[in-house]
């Protein structure tokens, strides 16, 4: 049996170490992601089952009037807090890397292991703490979630513009028609969807007015995108107006879906009580892939929030090509090579996820409504339409702002 036992924890080991070191020569923002995704699913588990351990806790268990949603929120909370802690202490630590002689720069890429156990400990840390420091935690993870998506949208932004700007520097008629082509298709797409949404969410016979607003909204939007771009004195453009659009369009959709299940005017989901395992999996996944997405964007970034040395727009490499140049494939190791991107604001990106992924399955820290649904609430659902707002006018205010402040330079 103990040689089994050694076989096992040998091959463990082997395993392990196998996994960091591909991982340090493939790409090292694919492993954060993997750790991330990891955190993701362990709130998600003790969301679910760590109820009646957290209750025998006692400098958790402080009174016999704490519901069980307190106890899910705790757990979330907790691990958001080591995942939070974890980020955060790399992103200070990697403040001002500017090129790869930097000895910092080897902690970024390696010593994986010893990452893994320190975010492990980390985690279990927090089950130890007083629920003063989870309940302060909490509030500033509100600020901090939001603080997220504010990052998310600017992200969305650069992303259409530069993507406008690719195709229109190609400079040829083929180029101009595809352009024109995803435009329509985009605008087509967002007002179709915002009809089926008012089908689902305006159900004959009841009073949505709120909903009704929110629908109107968001095709006025629309418009009003299009008329600003194409306007002569504006330098805009029809294809980020539609990207925008839609995703206007998608984000006003999952505000309306994450109200009450037993609200009249959710006519998607009011019919059903129940909530299947399947749905409940489905929308975990969707968030998952959807915080990850933004985090690996936003944190990669090379277009703003880069450090002084990087490459820009211009010089932006593929996710592994840019890990092979760090690794000094190609290039003499004496050579001072730029980091491709900013290893702080990547960090910082995945700890301010970190907060916005516990709001998600904490229900914003509202153990009032829904409790075993994620992301449902009206809390969810102002927070969702108040991201679709700050979109629209961040949008309107990079078209208008060099109208309005023509001595400035804007990128």
């Amino acid at each position: 049996m103990s040689c089994l036992a050694s076989c096992c924890a040998s091959l463990t080991c082997g395993i392990c170490t196998s996994v960091a070191s591909s991982i340090t020569k493939r790409s090292a923002r694919l492993g954060y992601c993997g750790l991330f995704g990891v955190s993701l699913v362990l709130s998600w588990i003790l969301r679910e089952v760590a109820s009646p351990l957290l209750k025998q806790f006692s400098w958790i268990n402080t009174s016999d009037d704490l519901s069980k949603e307190w106890f899910q929120i705790q757990a979330v909370l907790r691990v958001s807090m080591g995942n939070f802690l974890f980020f955060g202490i790399l992103s200070l630590i990697l403040i001002g890397v500017k090129d790869q002689n930097d000895r910092r720069d080897a902690l970024h890429h390696g010593g994986w292991i010893a990452k893994m156990v320190v975010w492990a400990l980390l985690v279990i840390l927090m089950f130890f703490l007083p629920n003063v420091f989870i309940n302060i935690y909490g509030v500033l993870s509100k600020f901090g979630a939001g603080l997220f998506l504010l990052v998310q949208v600017l992200i969305l932004l650069d992303a259409t513009h530069s993507w406008n700007d690719s195709w229109v520097a190609k400079d040829e008629h083929k180029w101009y028609l595809a352009l024109l082509a995803v435009s329509v298709a985009c605008y087509l797409a967002a007002f179709t969807f915002t009809g089926i949404l008012f089908i689902w969410f305006n159900p004959s016979g009841q009073n949505c007015g709120l909903n009704v607003f929110f629908l109107v909204t968001t095709i006025i939007l629309g418009f009003v995108f299009a008329v600003i771009a194409l306007h002569p004195q504006v330098n805009g453009s029809l294809l980020p107006a539609s990207v925008i659009s839609i995703y206007c369009a998608y984000v006003c959709y999952t505000g309306l879906s994450s109200e009450p299940r037993g609200y009249v005017c959710n006519g998607l989901h009011n019919k059903s009580k129940v909530v299947s395992t399947s749905t409940l999996v489905l929308g975990m996944l969707t968030t998952v892939l959807s915080v990850l997405y933004s985090a690996l964007r936003a944190g990669s970034s090379t277009t703003f929030l880069s450090p002084p040395s990087s490459p820009r727009a211009g010089d932006r490499k593929t996710l592994l090509e840019s890990d092979e140049l760090e690794s000094g494939k190609g290039k003499s190791e004496a050579e001072a090579r730029p980091v491709t991107y900013s290893y702080m604001f990547f960090h910082l990106i995945f700890a301010l996820a970190s907060m916005y992924s516990a709001m998600l399955l904490s229900g914003w820290t509202s153990d009032s409504e829904n409790a075993d649904l994620i992301d449902v609430g009206w809390t969810s659902v102002w927070v969702r339409i108040c991201t679709e707002w700050v979109t629209a006018g961040l949008y309107i205010w990079s078209l208008i702002a060099p109208l309005l402040l023509p001595d400035r330079e804007f990128y």
